[in-house]
């Protein structure tokens, strides 16, 4: 009976998925990198954070297929992505603001596509992400 328990219990640690290990409270701080380009708001169309429109609305992004907010003209790069089946979470969020054209050239395997995001964050990736997953909870 140990064993069945043990078995169980191993199988379902290699099952979970591996979360960001961001700090959400330093993120929203951290966030205002990101509002010049980048807008919150909810869909009730309520403003969480007052942004840019240069980027698409963020809300909910965690969780969503990439390339899916409606009226937005996506890049090639991401558009690729999202025909390979990208769907944001807090770990690939992460990798992509830390280089968005590496991580299409990497998800994607073409190392020709680019990403309109050009800004790469040099630190706090994780606590972005986490902030972003804590606005739709």
């Amino acid at each position: 009976m140990k064993f069945k328990v043990l078995a169980v219990m191993a199988a379902l640690s290699v099952a979970t998925p591996v979360l960001a290990t961001g700090d959400a409270a330093k993120g929203e701080s951290e966030f205002k990198k990101c509002k010049s380009c980048h807008a919150i708001i909810a869909d009730d169309g309520t403003e969480i954070v007052k942004g840019g429109k240069t980027g698409p609305n963020l809300y909910g992004v965690i969780g969503r297929p990439a390339a899916s907010v409606e009226d937005f003209k996506y890049g090639d790069g991401i558009l690729a992505a999202a025909e390979k089946g990208l769907v944001w979470d807090e770990e690939n969020l992460a990798k992509y603001t830390e280089d968005p054209t590496a991580f299409l050239d990497e998800f994607t395997g073409d190392d020709s596509l680019k990403s309109k995001m050009t800004f790469k964050l040099k630190k706090n990736q994780e606590d972005i992400a986490a902030y972003l997953a804590s606005v739709t909870q």
